[in-house]
């Protein structure tokens, strides 16, 4: 044994570094195989619409090589990709930009599904949760991973993805759709959306957007209530107009295609296209209203005629060409609906939404207003950006709503209106609450519907240096408290609705445990003695205990 020299077993670099990466990435191979099966879903889903589509059609014009770079370029163009059609009867490639907005649904629902999934990872409430850059990364480059080969695939097809849209519009819906579903696994943590808008936004802006009293949650559930008024407004006034146009909507298909599969095809196609309409038909009650061709506007005041329109059923609801009339300019009805909307809410959120802080002024009640009309202004351009697109060159090569003009009609309309219902609906409910003998005006909180736990002198939330938390339930350590001073975390609970919810403290208060650090009151012990009753003035003998 003395000549034997002792050794050190060392393994490869290649198998040490391996080992190393699946150490300490846990979750990276399930965000990969996640990120790649939501990817294949969609295709596959798409795959079979479009074959489905095929079999049953009786003139095809492609083989099925021919359906399926189809259906991989229509899967692209859910995303927003602008895809390039080659074979135009000029010879000159034709872009088509007019994105389905009922298909970007399946991509984007997937994609949350999957990023939550991973994040949670099975886990049930005691089990950690996978690391949140983790399980983004690996479900988005897994994704990718997949969406290349399809995009090459579907470049030799007829209709082609453009290559500089493919490669802007796949990542970044991606990103954004994972983000959200890492996000809602980790109990939608205001800490991430507060660290981006403080770095965004100017200065003298972060006060407003970030302030300690509750104005911005109630600006954007606010601005969410007015742009869900406008898109279903829209979608009213799109159903009238086509049953107004009854007669010219069912003769477009005939004129289309012939035989119910063809009749099927393009009801599936209006019916993707439904809530393009709608934005559409927002935008015309707006005021810019939408452009069928470069030059050719669509607003409440007047319509031009564009020659060179195919016959699509959606198409007859446009107004006749002319100026317009009263019937045409009742639509004004919507924006200042949708104002009335913004403003209650806002109104509501000035009495109940400041908690701790009391009832907002109305300098601050007004400015919640304007900040919550143009928060709905961003998001009505954003879907008026998204709605529209080239269908072609010169005079098809702008169709839709321009997207500037629809959200800053929509800051202007709702402006003006939601500033106006917000104070009105404020002092109807300070009004009402000294009425009902309540408190005072400068504490006046909601009525609540049981009884509310005391509520601690600071704020908890987390470090600022963290972008994720873990569910309420989980094995988490305690979040560092923050002074009453520190900026309002935009998604934060308003007084009222976390006193409506608060599972967290009542679970502590059956399990004995005191949210605020008092240490729990001992239980009676039922092995002691119960004490003798004192005895009677005269008695010498001591009872027998009772």
């Amino acid at each position: 044994m003395a000549g034997v020299i002792q050794t050190t077993v060392r393994r490869s670099m290649p198998a040490s570094l391996l080992l190393r990466v699946r150490h300490r990435s846990p979750g990276l191979a399930n965000g990969l195989v996640g990120g790649a099966l939501a990817a294949g879903l969609g295709l596959a889903a798409f795959t079979v619409l479009v074959m489905l589509l095929w079999v049953s059609s009786p003139y095809p014009d492609s083989g099925p090589g021919g359906a399926l770079h189809v259906a991989a370029a229509l899967w692209l163009l859910a995303h927003g990709a602008e895809l390039v059609r080659v074979d135009t009867l000029s010879g000159a490639p034709a872009p088509m930009g007019v994105p389905p907005l009922l298909l970007a649904v399946v991509p984007v629902w997937l994609l949350h599904r999957a990023a939550r999934d991973t994040a949670e990872g099975g886990a049930r409430d005691n089990a950690p949760l996978m690391p949140g850059r983790t399980a983004w990364a690996g479900v988005v480059l897994g994704y990718l991973a997949v969406a290349a080969p399809a995009a090459l695939y579907a470049a030799g097809g007829a209709l082609r993805p453009s290559w500089a849209w493919t490669a802007l519009c796949v990542p970044l819906v991606a990103l954004v759709a994972a983000g959200t579903g890492v996000w809602t696994a980790y109990g939608r943590p205001s800490g991430p959306l507060e660290q981006v808008l403080g770095a965004v936004l100017p200065r003298g802006a972060r006060h407003l957007v970030l302030g300690p009293d509750g104005r911005p949650g109630v600006a954007a559930r606010a601005a969410a209530a007015g742009a869900t008024v406008l898109v279903a407004g829209g979608a009213v006034v799109l159903t009238v107009s086509l049953g107004w146009h009854f007669g010219e909507t069912r003769r477009t298909f005939g004129r289309l295609t012939e035989g119910w599969s063809g009749w099927l095809a393009v009801l599936l196609l209006c019916v993707t296209l439904l809530p393009n309409a709608a934005v559409w038909a927002a935008a015309y009650a707006l005021g810019p209203g939408f452009l069928l061709g470069t030059g050719v506007a669509v607003t409440p005041l007047g319509a031009r005629a564009a020659p060179l329109l195919p016959p699509f059923p959606l198409l007859a609801a446009v107004p006749d060409p002319g100026a317009g009339t009263a019937l045409h300019g009742t639509v004004v009805a919507l924006p200042l609906t949708a104002g009335v909307v913004v403003g209650w809410f806002v109104g509501r959120g000035s009495v109940t939404g400041g908690g701790r802080f009391g009832v907002w002024t109305t300098g601050r009640t007004a400015g919640a207003a304007a900040f919550a009309a143009g928060l709905c202004g961003v998001l009505m351009a954003l879907l008026a950006g998204l709605a529209g697109g080239p269908l072609g060159t010169a005079a098809l090569a702008r169709f839709g709503p321009v997207w500037w003009q629809v959200g800053l009609a929509a800051a202007v309309w709702l402006g003006l209106t939601a500033a106006a219902t917000a104070l009105t609906v404020r002092a109807w409910r300070l009004r009402r609450s000294h009425r009902r003998g309540e408190r005072r005006a400068d504490r006046v909180v909601a009525p609540r519907r049981r009884p509310a736990l005391p509520r601690p002198p600071q704020r908890e939330r987390l470090p600022r240096g963290t972008w994720f938390k873990r569910k309420p339930g989980r094995s988490a350590p305690a979040p560092a408290s923050v002074a009453a001073d520190e900026p309002y975390l935009l998604l934060d609970d308003d007084g009222d609705d976390r006193a409506h919810g608060a599972p967290d403290d009542l679970r502590d208060l059956r399990d004995g445990t005191d949210p605020f650090g008092l240490r729990p009151r001992p239980e009676p012990l039922d092995d002691l003695p119960t004490a003798s009753p004192p005895a009677a003035p005269g008695d010498t003998e001591p009872r027998p205990p009772g």
